[in-house]
């Protein structure tokens, strides 16, 4: 609806119980995960049998909480790596990529800049699967010709961060170039006429208007990272991922315990937006 156009009472009450029943389908599975992360039961489902925090701090078989679950830690921490790993690359690589296409003059620059961001319509699977075939052809082609086993191109969490950097890259960049592109070329200028170095105009002049941009690609990228399983499921080895080890759970039968571990990851997720969002308003216009 625009709100410029004059609308009818009527279409104003069918498009607000639209915008309900719309946000009403996205909040109810996560509020039904939520709610039988507290149930007493062996099974996610109804029947409700009453409330616990079993599923949090229970240390005895069947009632194995997830912070007694030693898999699903482990997996925790997998996953931590991994995405620490991929955000510090994609922020660095993310931010060179804005710089080069929002200052630099070349030829190609439009194709390079449509290759750079072309993984964002590729699917995650064809990814991943195009990331094993490639390195494992190099691995192989190494192996045989000089003899060499390189490990780290096999299936791995090594591939894993190459895989997720690959695509995550992409949104860096789009959002630390978006702030850059409204930054006044004229301050580093100035910078230089004073005496500044080119460095040292980018380091105290660009890079902390950037912060609020930096922040919020960082924070973007951890939770990609971290919730990605498509192209993990595809480059991963023997160290299970969190979203792997999940999903390998659920094919054994699910237990509450997965609720509670889905709940505490919508909590952080859910507040690590929030600061993405604070982190990246413009204070300029306060």
């Amino acid at each position: 609806m625009i709100p410029s156009i004059p609308q009818s009472r009527y279409a104003k009450g069918i498009y607000g119980a639209y915008v309900t029943l719309f946000f009403i389908y996205l909040a109810a599975p996560l509020v039904v995960v939520g709610v039988f992360a507290f149930n007493d039961s062996l099974f996610p489902s109804m029947p409700w049998e009453g409330a616990t925090l079993a599923w949090f701090f229970g240390d005895k078989a069947p009632y194995v909480g997830i912070f007694h679950d030693s898999a699903l830690l482990r997996s925790i921490g997998t996953s931590a790596f991994v995405a620490v790993w991929v955000t510090l690359l994609s922020v660095i690589v993310g931010t060179c990529n804005a710089f080069l296409f929002e200052r630099a003059k070349f030829p190609g620059k439009n194709l390079l800049y449509m290759l750079a961001i072309s993984p964002l319509v590729i699917p995650g699977v064809i990814l991943g699967i195009s990331i094993l075939v490639f390195s494992n052809a190099i691995a192989n082609g190494i192996e045989d010709s000089i003899g060499w086993d390189l490990d780290f191109l096999r299936p791995g969490l090594f591939l894993v961060i190459i895989g997720q950097f690959a695509f995550i890259t992409t949104i860096t960049t789009l959002v630390i170039s978006a702030r850059l592109r409204k930054f006044d070329i004229t301050l580093e200028e100035a910078a230089l006429n004073l005496g500044a170095t080119r460095a040292d105009a980018i380091r105290t002049i660009t890079i902390p208007y950037l912060k609020p941009a930096l922040i919020g690609a960082a924070i973007v990228s951890f939770l990609m990272s971290f919730e990605n399983f498509n192209t993990t499921l595809m480059l991963v080895g023997s160290d299970a991922p969190l979203t792997i080890a999940m999903f390998d759970r659920l094919k054994q039968g699910s237990t509450p315990a997965l609720n509670a571990l889905s709940l505490l990851l919508m909590v952080v997720s859910g507040g690590l937006a929030l600061i993405s969002v604070f982190a990246q308003r413009d204070r300029s216009s306060k």
